[in-house]
């Protein structure tokens, strides 16, 4: 208002000036008003002409000045009444009062005293700055937890909470925040530092504590090993104490901790100290200021500082490029955000959900998944990887020498029993009516010549094509391998279809009941029914779905081969499935952990699952079993072989929420089994919710329903929207219609899509597919007629699968010739990349001598210009001097003529002429040459010299 003020003032003195000077020097003051006015006259001018001529025209019309008179006083009332209204709705904003209580050990300027904290911040070593707004809800939530961290660390942080919404405090003033609440941090001078991680008081404090203290100090071998087993990559910077107080590079590198603090507020990289040589040659740091980063799998690093300047913002910038994350943590804030969906495109992802305490000082479970991660990616054998293992195992190992890179030591030899791909776990298929067992078979590749049992099969390197067309050979001939229940294991032997020379191995035995489970104090039992031969058309009802056997069962059905059929180390090189593991806190982010299958109620929030965007699935580990290093593994290798065991989780409705209904039964995905697999003939309809036509329908399936007895038949329908189902029960259009018959659901048959669907069409549809006639239907026994036809018409099926079988095996060749000649050319692109990197290398290095070259000749031609120019400077200068001394010498030599002449005249005077009397007013004329001759003898005396 006041800028407003300002402008207003200067124009209205801007005015009075020029009123002044048109009354002044305009003319005289009884101008005449009608004469054009001058081009410099003003706005005033022109309104003091308009009101003399408003005057004459009041003299003569006097009734037009009373109406405009009257209609500015209206005008006038009319805005003073809006005015006073506006004025009348606007509500003064009430005072603000304090955000704490007057108890809290957080400093409340709820005025938003910006300027006050400020000065205070310059006075204190570590301080935090909470902006926040009254009526923010994430402001009142996170207050108590402010609160709570500044009570346990009031005695060495300064906690300040400032209101920045007050409109009167310099904080709205200076700052615009585009959320609340907002934390900084200061170490000393440097800041701020924003806290961005989870409002929970645990988290805040072990950011300020990370804050308070950014280098950890490691001080023996032991705490070496505990810094570089940890998940989070490691920077330690080796600092020689003894010579210095305080050594070169350690403030930069001290500064380069809380740069990396400020740029990652999760503090992934962590940074440690080295005072110890013997202890920096560990990790081949010899100079005192140098710095180390540690990586598990790749290359360790140290700092270029021959190629990088050494300061600290390239210090965190060259740690946070390089590091090799092991084991990520996600924290979503809870918005919309793409944090999930970017992880998520990077491939399979294995999220853990845990219970976390950042100010716990261990943590034995995720020492476990770390374990486990560093075992999944040891593709090579490292004998540092191995050395921290055993660090983590807390086993007795020898001291650590160092952590160079050692060549590896003699392998034993390979377990008898390859791990996969040599090796698969199959679980034979029940679509057959006499196979009821459950038989697991260990398929092993054996390219050996004759019959040998597993324990001597020896194959180190399978291929992938080698494992599909032993599997394709085994599924050939199942049915050989279909047993009783036993507690035996018999291994076969079996010729590929597709080599003469390469056999199979089988060990395959069926699961018992009363296997007991190893993790839960009650015994899981697997249900293994033998084979039954009765006729199913007795019942409808159809045994439940047996338990699948996993691979973390193997030791428990395969004794004998216990640590040969699973080899974890390395797994993530020798499969295509790798995962990227992610944590998760559950304290914090359990609803995302239901979402994906987790049970909302439990004692213990711990959670594994696995998830597959590119296969549009995703598995869990049970919830029964607990969260820890052998399950995990276990996991794994389930979901990495390539027959994978798992199932796919399915997600669906709650069963309860849905009344039971008489006339049409709503299906959900835990109740698909029990009622459409298990019951009468059951005509079942796909619909979702969005769906625009399906409603139409339900007027048809309610008068179906009506007709059709209850006891015999059921008319269901299914939500796909909300209810996953397996993949071979899934539809690709909406609305569908489905019937499954009593004693034939793997037979099911689907409505036909041109036609109408009305209640006479589906009673046909019903009738037609509910009671085939067959064989075994009939009263009379079959005659040898019709069994020969039978025959014949098996024998053609028969014919038909060993033509089907023979294309497959035409096809499977050339796919091999195929990737005989992909590996070809694959090879032969390996060595064109070969020979382009060394010439990219050979490049390169011209390259680098080309700009050594340059910057040589630069400096060069810089110098020698700056030469020149010093010669040029000097070359003016004597120019300029010799300039001014031809200048002098052509005076000088004037002047000895004129002298000369002077001289010649006066004594041929007096010799000649006789002496007369010089009139006073007319001196006789001297020998001096006028000023003409003297400018032309000048010019001439310089062109003379300049040509010399």
């Amino acid at each position: 208002m006041s800028e407003c003020r300002g402008r207003g003032g200067g124009s209205n003195s801007s005015d009075d000036a020029e009123d002044e000077g048109g009354g002044g020097g305009g003319g005289p003051a009884g101008s005449d008003s009608l004469s054009p006015a001058p081009a410099g006259a003003s706005s005033a001018g022109r309104l003091r002409r308009g009101l003399r001529g408003a005057s004459l025209m009041a003299r003569r019309r006097p009734e037009l000045l009373c109406g405009a008179v009257a209609l500015g006083c209206a005008l006038l009332l009319a805005l003073k009444f809006t005015c006073s209204r506006a004025k009348d709705v606007i509500i003064p904003a009430k005072p603000p009062v304090g955000f704490f209580s007057s108890r809290s050990p957080v400093l409340d300027l709820f005025q938003g005293q910006l300027d006050y904290a400020e000065n205070i911040r310059h006075d204190s070593e570590v301080i935090l700055l909470f902006f926040y707004a009254p009526w923010c809800g994430q402001s009142i939530a996170a207050r108590a937890e402010i609160e709570q961290a500044a009570s346990r660390l009031s005695d060495q942080v300064l906690f300040v909470a400032i209101n920045c919404w007050w409109n009167q405090g310099t904080c709205r003033k200076q700052k615009h925040f585009f959320y609340f609440p907002v934390i900084y941090l200061y170490h000393r001078s440097f800041g701020p530092i924003e806290y961005k991680g989870p409002m929970s008081a645990v988290y805040i404090e072990k950011f300020v504590r990370r804050v308070m203290k950014p280098l950890l100090y490691i001080p023996s071998q032991s705490e070496l090993l505990d810094f570089l087993s940890n998940y989070e990559p490691g920077v330690l910077g080796y600092f020689d104490f003894s010579g210095s107080p305080q050594p070169p590079g350690y403030l930069t590198f001290f500064t380069s901790a809380l740069h990396s603090l400020k740029k990652d507020y999760l503090g992934t990289v962590r940074f440690g100290v080295i005072t110890n040589k013997h202890l920096a040659k560990l990790v081949s740091l010899v100079h005192s200021g140098s710095v180390y980063l540690h990586r598990h799998f790749n290359t360790s690093l140290v700092f270029p500082r021959e190629i990088m300047n050494y300061t600290a913002e390239n210090i965190y910038k060259w740690a946070l490029e390089n590091r090799e994350m092991l084991l990520r943590w996600l924290r979503p804030h809870g918005g919309k955000s793409l944090l999930m969906n970017n992880e998520l495109k990077k491939g399979p992802a294995l999220f853990l959900f845990i219970p976390f305490n950042p100010l716990a000082e261990s943590h034995p479970l995720i020492d476990e998944i770390t374990e486990v991660a560093l075992e999944y990616n040891n593709c090579h054998g490292d004998q540092v990887v191995e050395r921290l293992l055993q660090h983590l195992r807390r086993v007795d190992a020898p001291a650590l020498e160092s952590l160079a890179p050692e060549p590896p030591a003699q392998l034993p030899d390979p377990p008898l029993i390859a791990a996969s791909p040599c090796c698969n776990t199959v679980v034979l298929p029940q679509w057959h009516s006499f196979s009821r067992t459950h038989n697991v078979c260990e398929l092993c590749v054996n390219q050996t010549a004759g019959g040998i049992k597993p324990s001597s099969v020896s194959m180190p390197q399978c291929s992938f094509f080698e494992m599909a067309a032993a599997l394709d050979s085994f599924y050939l001939k199942e049915q050989t391998f279909y047993h009783g229940a036993s507690d035996s294991i018999e291994c076969s032997n079996f010729l590929t279809s597709y080599s003469p020379f390469s056999y199979y191995t089988a060990c395959c035995r069926t699961i018992n009941r009363g296997v007991a489970g190893f993790i839960d104090s009650e015994q899981d039992v697997f249900e293994a029914p033998t084979i039954a031969f009765s006729s199913l058309e007795k019942k409808c009802e159809v045994d439940a779905p047996s338990t699948v056997p996993h691979i973390e069962e193997n030791r428990y059905l395969f004794p004998e081969v216990d640590m040969m059929s699973t080899n974890f180390t390395g797994l993530s090189c020798r499969t295509n499935k790798t995962l990227n593991i992610y944590l998760l806190d559950s304290n914090l982010f359990w609803l995302y952990a239901e979402r994906l299958g987790a049970p909302s109620s439990t004692r213990v929030k711990e959670f594994a699952a696995i998830v597959d965007v590119k296969e549009e699935s995703h598995y869990i580990l049970d919830p029964k079993q607990a969260l820890m290093k052998f399950t995990l593994e276990s996991f794994i290798q389930n979901f990495s072989v390539l027959y994978s065991p798992l199932k796919r989780h399915l997600i669906g409705s709650e069963s309860a929420q849905f009344p039971s209904q008489h006339l049409i039964t709503e299906v959900t995905t835990d109740s698909f089994w029990e009622v459409v697999l298990q019951k009468q003939d059951v005509l079942l309809l796909y619909y979702a919710q969005w769906c625009g036509f399906c409603p139409s329908l339900n007027h048809v399936f309610i008068q179906l329903a009506r007709l059709l007895p209850k006891d015999t038949f059921t008319v269901a329908r299914i939500d796909v929207s909300q209810n996953d189902l397996p993949w071979e029960f899934m539809v690709d259009r909406l609305p569908t219609v489905m019937f499954f018959p009593c004693t034939r659901k793997d037979l099911s048959v689907k409505y036909p899509e041109d036609l109408p669907i009305t209640l006479p069409n589906l009673l046909r549809f019903i009738l037609h597919h509910s009671k085939p006639l067959s064989p075994w239907n009939m009263a009379d026994p079959p005659t040898e007629e019709c069994l020969r036809s039978e025959a014949v018409l098996q024998q053609g099926h028969i014919s038909h699968l060993e033509r089907e079988i023979q294309k497959l095996r035409a096809e499977i060749s050339s796919l091999q010739r195929a990737q005989g000649q992909v590996e070809f050319w694959l090879s032969s692109a390996r060595r064109d990349e070969h020979r382009l990197r060394r010439q990219q290398q050979a490049l390169e290095e011209q390259h680098r001598l080309l700009q050594q070259h340059s910057v040589q000749l630069q400096a060069l031609y810089e110098q020698k210009t700056r030469e020149l120019e010093a010669l040029a400077r000097k070359l003016q200068e004597l120019a300029d001097a010799s300039e001014n001394l031809l200048t002098e010498n052509t005076w000088l030599k004037i002047l000895v003529a004129t002298m000369e002449r002077k001289l010649e005249g006066k004594g041929g005077a007096e010799n000649l002429a006789p002496p007369r009397k010089a009139h006073p007013e007319h001196p006789e004329p001297s020998g001096t040459p006028p000023p003409s001759k003297v400018s032309s003898m000048l010019a001439s005396e310089r062109s003379d010299n300049r040509t010399d």
